[in-house]
Order: C-alpha cells, then structure tokens, then sequence
C-alpha cells in the first residue's frame, strides 16, 4: 500500500470521530453562552445590546442586524460573509484573529467542548 492509499484509509477510519468531536450539548452551550449574555440577547426580535442580536445568527449574513451599529472592520469583513460553523468558529475561538481592529472585548473561547457546545446551542436559536 502507498503512503497516499494508507494517508486515505486513516482519513475514512477517522472521519466518524471528526464528526463527533465538532458535535456539542446544546444544553451546556446555553451555560456557555451565559458569559456572552452582558453584550448580547438572543430572543427573537429582541433588542441589540452592547453586541448585536444573536437570534438566528447561524445562516445569517455577517453585519445585518437592522439598527446595529458594526465595527468599521466588520462592515470591511462582512461582504459576502455568512455566519456559518467554520466562521462562527474561527471567530469564536480568537475574534481578534478575525477582525483585528474590531469592537468585540471577548477573548474568545480556548476550551474546544465549550466552543462545539456554544455553536450547537447558537444553531437552536432559528
């Protein structure tokens, strides 16, 4: 067997477990988000705080919250950005990796289960 035939074996053999360690308890995401809750809210059609309205934040287009007032480097960002897992991790993790100069004081989330459990439970808020 080749090194790329066995390199393609062990990617198919793991690939359940990639799966399973990007899925989070929505439940636990919720205590998770509790840290986010003093800038953002998260019911539908409910206000803006320091953050924008989370609700249905997953699918969304970046920066469209109606009567936000976004970061310069959002508005830079956001053209043609949706808020998708990949984003909502990457920003999630480090925002300052993402948007350098932007508003959000967060550190981010270094914990990867606190991170797949805050994303599970943002995609219940649709």
């Amino acid at each position: 067997m080749s090194l790329a035939t066995g390199a393609l074996f062990a990617g198919i053999a793991l690939a359940p477990f990639a799966a399973v360690a990007q899925d989070g308890d929505a439940a636990a995401g919720q205590r998770v988000f509790n840290q986010c809750r003093a800038c953002h809210t998260v019911n539908e059609g409910g206000r803006n705080g320091v953050g924008p309205n989370l609700h249905g934040i997953v699918g969304r287009q970046a920066a469209s919250v109606q009567g936000f007032r976004y970061s310069a480097n959002m508005q830079e960002w956001a053209p043609g950005k949706t808020w998708d897992e990949a984003n909502l991790r990457a920003y999630l993790t480090n925002p300052k990796d993402v948007l350098p100069r932007g508003s959000m004081s967060f550190p981010g989330l270094r914990n990867p289960q606190q991170l797949n459990d805050v994303i599970a439970y943002l995609k219940t808020l649709s």
